[in-house]
């Protein structure tokens, strides 16, 4: 297959990802691996996993990430362009015609109805995603213990980051045990800027500000609220209420939630805004990938390295249980979702080929429904 027809193909699949992706980095993430690794073959199960953990440790958003690495993977740097801006369309569109009427009319659309039933078929997803990456993670016992401990630990609200970080030195220290070496040679590359707090809010500005978020913002894109209450809520650009429903537009959108700065932009600056917010707080994960990608391999190689990567995995597929459970916990609260999360779960194990967009869609159809059955 040529060049042209692989950017195509990568084009095509991301744009299906952005448009359907719905529940957040971690059922991106498994949609990912249902359509790249499963169906495609165009990654291993074992260098998606690397990709994960290598995600984890840099800051950015991390399904928005992924979604780089793959494209990079399939067809080089112009695929990591492709896919990542083709991921990242979708919602920006749908979220800047939120922005739009929420500026014109003071109020966002009632969807409750579908995403009642888009969540907790997203949880059959990611238990899907969670139970085959989980196969390739848990290589020995040593791995399912850390694993476990990494569990514990998300779940009893450690900092992802700490714990990720945590199990790769853990790693280290093990093939340090077995091979009685003392050597550590890492760095963590974490980039800051400082922009002066103006009386005039320009397009420029709005990009300055949302480039630094983007260069430090760690974790999953819900970080970014506390970051956006702090930059932009406490320097008078944006009202709390505005946030509040900037983050019910990040939560009910398709994508990656950092979309949730197009709607913000907008409010502060019009569709100049909308952009400049947008630019800045995808561009540092293109550039952080564009980097990090070619060295994955040559990671997986080195057997200290190798060694850091098993763990930092065996701790990402943790922090995707994680996730699943505390979703579970907010979400499964009555009858109709239960039953909604029981169906699609049955669904995802049985139709195994069934594609995802399918669970997504099935779901906010039947949360629609059920909305007006009485148990």
């Amino acid at each position: 297959m040529n060049q042209n027809n692989r950017l195509t193909e990568v084009a095509k699949l991301f744009f299906k990802l952005g448009c359907i992706g719905f529940g957040g980095p971690a059922s991106h993430i498994a949609m990912m691996e249902d359509e790249v690794v499963r169906k495609r073959k165009w990654i291993s199960q074992e260098h998606f996993l690397d990709l994960i953990g290598a995600t984890n440790l840099i800051p950015g958003p991390n399904s928005t990430e992924m979604t780089m690495h793959c494209g990079y993977e399939r067809a080089g740097w112009k695929g990591l362009f492709v896919a990542g801006f083709c991921f990242i369309f979708p919602a920006v569109i749908i979220t800047g015609i939120f922005a739009w009427l929420y500026q014109q009319y003071g109020e966002l659309p009632n969807v409750k109805p579908f995403i009642y039933g888009i969540k907790p078929a997203v949880i059959a997803i990611i238990i899907m995603a969670a139970y085959k990456l989980g196969k390739k993670a848990f290589k020995n016992a040593t791995l399912i213990a850390l694993g476990s401990l990494a569990l514990i630990a998300c779940l009893f609200g450690v900092n992802e980051i700490i714990v990720l970080f945590s199990c790769g030195l853990i790693g280290f220290l093990i093939y340090s045990i077995k091979k009685r070496t003392t050597t550590l040679n890492t760095f963590t590359p974490l980039l800051f800027f400082n922009i002066v707090n103006p009386s005039t809010i320009g397009s420029l500005k709005i990009f300055v500000t949302f480039l630094k978020i983007g260069a430090i913002l760690y974790g999953s894109g819900y970080v970014l609220f506390a970051f956006l209450d702090s930059e932009l809520v406490a320097n008078g650009w944006l009202t709390r209420q505005e946030l509040i429903d900037a983050v019910a537009v990040g939560q009910f959108t398709p994508g990656p939630v950092l979309s949730t700065s197009t709607f913000i932009g907008w409010q502060i600056n019009g569709v100049y805004g909308a952009l400049a917010a947008t630019l800045g707080i995808f561009l540092p994960s293109f550039l952080f990938v564009l980097l990090l990608n070619p060295l994955i391999p040559k990671m997986r190689k080195s057997k200290i390295i190798r060694s850091i990567l098993d763990a930092v995995n065996a701790a990402a597929v943790a922090l995707i249980i994680a996730v699943c459970i505390e979703m579970g916990i907010e979400i499964l609260i009555d009858f109709r979702t239960i039953i909604i999360a029981v169906i699609s779960l049955i669904v995802v194990f049985v139709l195994k080929k069934l594609n995802s967009a399918f669970i997504v869609f099935g779901g906010a159809l039947l949360g629609y429904l059920l909305t007006f059955v009485n148990f």
